[in-house]
């Protein structure tokens, strides 16, 4: 167990920490955006979409 996991269980009592592990892709507009959210969904994996 991590330092990390000891301090959230400390803090959240019984909560459950689960790692994930994700890529963030810089997109020149929304149109790529989409391109690649719906290129990569094809291939089957789990996308969350954001803007900032």
């Amino acid at each position: 167990m991590t330092f990390a996991h000891i301090l959230i269980q400390k803090d959240m009592g019984t909560f459950k920490y689960k790692e994930q592990y994700g890529v963030i892709v810089i997109c020149r507009d929304e149109n790529e955006q989409r391109e690649i959210y719906d290129s990569l969904l094809k291939k089957g994996l789990t996308l969350k979409v954001v803007t900032v």
